[in-house]
């Protein structure tokens, strides 16, 4: 009996592949049982990439998955293998590359068909199962493609020659000739691209769909700092104002949405990604700290709230996504179920009439509704001034009754049947999720980064090998799976450091550094002079991707490159900084050609050139005065390194870290009269140590990157190189 004579997909973990055990197609997890079955049947793979939260994904379930017919021709014909793109990053960017060069576009579900050995002949995304609108049937396709496997096999084989080919040479292949680094010039040339393609009317960038662009708002909030220029930062507060006012956010409970579909920010994609929330979450920080406007720092809150109340492991990890359907009143599964409402909806939830009719003007609650069936996705509509004067009432008594009356109506929706939630840990998006709360930790409440450590001791416990040195990417129910990639150490390395910035701790910063040395080891091509997205002692593949463009997540190449730069002033050698520069210099022409894209590359390259701002604090705790300062304080690059105050325990830190001697950041650094002290430093230039963060603050702007240096900065004896 052959593995492919059944389907396997009850035997894992991952929920997405579980969605698919009961279908009546014979499908197989990616696996050598089911490559070595298709060469041996010497059948095409039939490889469908989707996830759980895919609402595409379950449409085509529905309509050929479950189809007798359709399975009886995917088991004679084809191996079929389901795989999750949130645990095998690897494959959906192979595969999504070649969609995209055929097609124009790629998304999920994607489908592709493949040779016994992985190489692809045919790609698609959603089919239908019968022909619609010009789109061809999945049924046809697949009696056609199998016709073609029998008769014209050397076509096939052919094309699929080809588009490998074409899969290495832009996944794989790097320069003949390095450049070099791009200098501080790409940060302003970056921003003014954003400019140019941003929304003017609506916010956030382009006119179509709307997706988070977060790279883009920092490198606009970024280069607004450098050179003072207006529309850098309105740009970027047009962006975050219009997703915290829109459908992407969620009004009643918190946390946002993929993206929209619309340009006006109105009808979201409904499901809910760690990533997003993750990265959401630090940009509206960074606006925070860049304007001082409340109303980032609830988003903030809000968003962080949402992820303890609904994301949140109860020994600490990140769960990885929430479903965009849910069951309607009908019992039928819709997309958006779980978040829209009617007039009557609002009024039946809120027992106070004129709470609910505000409540209904503040968010845009109407008969005709915004969305399917008269129902409305709730967007700030009016705004609480115009409802105060309309009611001849205070902004005060407004905004109470509005909290009295979400208050309500999350209570009332908590009542409906609740999306389903993948509870696969993922290490690489729990990275992400660990950094937003660790920099929350310091710019609005120290008890985020005790959430923050949390995360990052659940991640060291159950997907850290100690021994090995290595990194596995899932956690499900005790089940741990997958080596990590490139985003999963890189993520997660900048968590860890993001944790001992926020706490002090030096086994935080000790995990970042293994970590790095691990990206090093497994990642680090050094005769390419680039970094993989796939370990060297991985599978190997068609192709090994290297990840320069930021997506749906930040490109891994860019943050492992931006965390190795900073860690490297912990580091015993140049080593970190070394693999870093010659990364930058590898790709310094494409990502000079392309910053937008490349924003996560943008900004590690600005972190080359400007330096990072260093912060060493000598104290045995960072005072609660100084964390609430400098961690409100808008200081892109910043480096915050707390050292102890004996000498006997900063040699123990030492030995933690497996150095001989301390790094140049904390050596000869001492303690003033006992009281904390400062040293804040750029590029080899230091202040004199600083006991009032005041003072310590107020040489920030004399070290800027683009100031000449002032000539009483220049290293003294208290001030050491």
């Amino acid at each position: 009996m052959s593995v492919t004579d059944r389907n396997r997909l009850d035997e894992e973990q991952s929920p997405y592949l579980r969605q698919h055990a009961d279908n009546p197609v014979n499908w197989q997890p990616w696996d050598d049982d089911a490559l070595d079955a298709a060469r041996e049947r010497d059948v095409p793979i039939f490889l469908s990439i989707g996830y759980s939260a895919c609402h595409w994904c379950h449409v085509m379930e529905d309509e050929s998955f479950e189809d007798e017919r359709v399975a009886e021709r995917l088991n004679d014909e084809f191996v079929p293998i389901k795989v999750d793109r949130e645990e095998r990053p690897d494959l959906d960017r192979l595969y999504q590359t070649i969609c995209g060069m055929v097609s124009g576009q790629g998304g999920w579900p994607l489908s592709v068909w493949l040779t016994p050995d992985g190489r692809p002949f045919y790609v698609g995304t959603y089919f239908p199962r019968d022909e619609k609108r010009g789109q061809p049937g999945f049924l046809d396709l697949l009696d056609s493609i199998a016709e073609s496997w029998e008769n014209d096999r050397e076509d096939i084989e052919g094309r699929a020659d080809q588009w490998a080919g074409a899969m290495a040479g832009e996944l794989e292949a790097t320069p003949e000739q390095p450049g070099e680094v791009p200098d501080s010039d790409l940060l302003e040339t970056a921003a003014q691209q954003a400019v140019e393609n941003a929304d003017r009317e609506y916010g956030g960038f382009g006119h179509g769909q709307k997706f988070p662009q977060t790279g883009r708002l920092h490198l606009l909030m970024r280069a607004a700092e450098r050179t003072g220029r207006e529309s850098f930062d309105e740009v970027a507060h047009e962006a975050l104002d219009a997703m915290s006012e829109g459908g992407l956010r969620d009004h009643a409970g918190g946390g946002f949405h993929r993206y929209t579909t619309d340009r006006e920010w109105t009808v979201p994609h409904f499901e809910k990604m760690l990533y997003d929330n993750a990265e959401l979450t630090r940009a509206y920080l960074a606006g925070y700290r860049r304007t001082g406007a409340e109303r980032y720092a609830e988003v903030a809150r809000e968003t962080l709230g949402f992820v303890e109340r609904e994301l949140r492991h109860p020994d600490g990890g990140f769960f990885s996504t929430l479903d965009a359907q849910s069951e309607d009143e009908s019992g039928e599964r819709e997309e958006g179920a779980f978040y829209v409402w009617t007039p009557n909806g609002v009024h039946d939830a809120v027992d106070d009439e004129f709470a609910a009719d505000l409540f209904c003007e503040r968010y845009g609650v109407t008969e005709a509704g915004n969305f399917e069936d008269g129902k409305t996705v709730l967007t700030v509509s009016t705004e609480i001034e115009d409802l105060a004067d309309e009611h001849d009432t205070t902004t005060e008594e407004v905004s109470a009754e509005l909290e009295r009356a979400r208050e309500a109506v999350f209570a009332a929706r908590a009542e409906r049947e609740r999306p389903e939630r993948d509870e696969k840990v993922l290490a690489g998006w729990n990275g992400l999720m660990i950094s937003a709360f660790a920099e929350a930790g310091l710019a609005l409440d120290a008890r985020f980064a005790d959430t923050a450590v949390a995360g990052i001791e659940f991640v060291h416990e159950h997907l850290w090998n100690d021994e090995k040195r290595r990194l596995q990417r899932r956690y499900k129910d005790g089940d741990v799976k997958i080596e990590g990639y490139l985003e999963d150490y890189a993520f997660l390395a900048r968590g860890a450091l993001n944790c001992y910035e926020a706490t002090g701790e030096v086994d935080h910063l000790a995990f970042a550094l293994d970590l790095a040395r691990a990206i090093e080891t497994e990642f680090w091509d050094s005769d390419e002079e680039t970094l993989y997205f796939t370990p060297q002692t991985g599978e190997s593949l068609v192709a090994r991707p290297q990840e320069l463009d930021d997506q749906s997540t930040p490109s891994s190449t860019g943050v492992a490159v931006d965390v190795l730069l900073a860690l490297d002033h912990f580091a015993a050698d140049d080593r970190l900084e070394a693999i870093a520069t010659a990364t930058l210099e590898t790709h310094a022409e494409t990502v000079e050609s392309s910053p937008l894209r490349r924003a996560s590359l943008a900004l590690a390259a600005d972190r080359h050139a400007a330096g990072s701002l260093e912060w060493t604090v000598v104290a045995d705790a960072l005072p609660e005065a100084w964390r609430e300062r400098i961690g409100r304080s808008y200081l892109p690059r910043r480096l915050l390194a707390r050292r102890p105050s004996s000498e006997e325990e900063l040699a123990a830190w030492c030995d933690r870290l497996g150095l001989d001697e301390p790094p140049a950041i904390w050596a000869d650094r001492d303690q003033r009269d006992g009281e904390p002290t400062a040293y804040v430093c750029r590029s080899f230039t230091c202040s004199p140590p600083q006991t009032e963060v005041e003072d310590a603050l107020s040489w920030v702007e004399r070290l800027a990157p683009d100031t000449d240096a002032d000539p009483e900065s220049t290293p003294t004896d208290d001030s050491p190189r």
